[in-house]
């Protein structure tokens, strides 16, 4: 942690009901989350001790949520200044991680915190300041040693955060058999060309769920993992083609099992195979566990497949977000060979 965050929850002011209605933090706060920051900006200079200067709101392309995000300049005791971003608000597992993950002995994983606390103005909002990471995100720009070096990051996060113990209840649950009968009914409704693959697809994979839900409950979720790891999320402080990778967006961290991570990361490509040809996310992740001394299991590529035919077997069921006809057919290709590795059969 930054030697002069020492006012982690410095606003003073009295306590009010927190009136998400005033600031409009609902369905459309995308809209209006600057306009919420630029409100709130007198108090959040006056919990950074006005070390915080020339704050400028934007809204990134690549940007998900609805926290508004700055950029500014904080001036050190010596008068030197850093580039940093400002996030408000934040879920409180995001600053909880950050503060967490601070002290490192090896190349830092997430930004350096600055200032954070968990009111603002006297409401109940999480915010941070953070270091401006100068290369990125990596989605940005394609280059087949992205997955490497986030693949990486993602091992030296478990290993770093094993420091805290594991909440078991936060240990995600899907009820996939739910899942996979919704998907099958959005397949009937909305009769994509490729229906008749779906639904065989479908078939075949509601038949074997419960050995396939059985199999992966049975996985350890003994370890913390990012949980929203994507190349968005993967900035260098290094360049955009070499160096360490640090992981930004930490609201989704949870308990659970690597190959959550590393199939979430290849799923981002499942659409773009000709960089799958070359890059291999859970590969490059046990790669990179075993090489820091993590464990990988015996039976992970099993346990892979069968994260892929879960994923790729409730896009149907999420068709609104995830219905681009090159993504669906990729998912299609996906639960097919799947299915197949998995040596299913109706």
């Amino acid at each position: 942690m930054h030697p002069d965050l020492r006012n982690a929850d410095r606003c003073t002011l009295p306590l009010r009901p927190f009136q998400a209605a005033r600031f409009g933090i609902d369905s459309s706060m995308k809209s209006d989350s600057r306009s919420l920051a630029a409100s709130l900006l007198p108090h959040l200079l006056h919990a950074c001790d006005d070390r915080l200067h020339d704050v400028i709101w934007f809204k990134a392309d690549w940007q998900r949520g609805g926290a508004a995000t700055g950029r500014g300049h904080w001036i050190e005791p010596d008068g030197s200044s850093i580039e940093v971003i400002i996030k408000v608000p934040v879920r409180p597992r995001e600053l909880t991680w950050l503060q967490r993950l601070q002290e490192s002995a090896s190349a830092p994983v997430v930004p350096l915190l600055l200032a954070g606390g968990t009111t603002l103005g006297g409401y109940d909002l999480a915010w941070i300041v953070i270091e401006r990471i100068p290369f990125g995100p990596l989605g940005m720009r394609w280059h087949k040693d992205h997955i490497r070096r986030t693949s990486e990051a993602a091992a030296r996060f478990t290993r770093e955060s094993a420091a805290w113990p594991i909440v078991r209840s936060d240990v995600r649950q899907e009820d996939w058999a739910d899942m996979i009968r919704r998907s099958r009914e959005s397949i009937r409704i909305n009769e994509p060309s490729d229906q008749p693959s779906w639904s065989n697809g479908l078939k075949t994979l509601a038949h074997g769920i419960d050995d396939l839900v059985d199999r992966w409950r049975d996985r350890a979720t003994n370890h913390w993992i990012h949980g929203d790891l994507h190349l968005a999320n993967a900035l260098s402080r290094q360049a955009m083609q070499s160096g360490p990778v640090t992981l930004i967006d930490l609201a989704e961290v949870r308990p659970g099992h690597w190959l959550e991570d590393a199939v979430f990361l290849e799923r981002q490509l499942w659409a773009m195979p000709d960089r799958l040809v070359s890059s291999k996310p859970v590969k490059a992740m046990a790669t990179a566990r075993r090489s820091i001394g993590l464990p990988v299991e015996k039976n992970w590529q099993d346990l892979a497949m069968i994260r892929r035919a879960l994923l790729a077997g409730t896009a149907p069921f999420f068709m609104r977000s995830e219905g681009h006809p090159r993504f669906f057919k990729a998912c299609l290709r996906e639960l097919e060979r799947s299915l197949k590795a998995l040596k299913l059969k109706r």
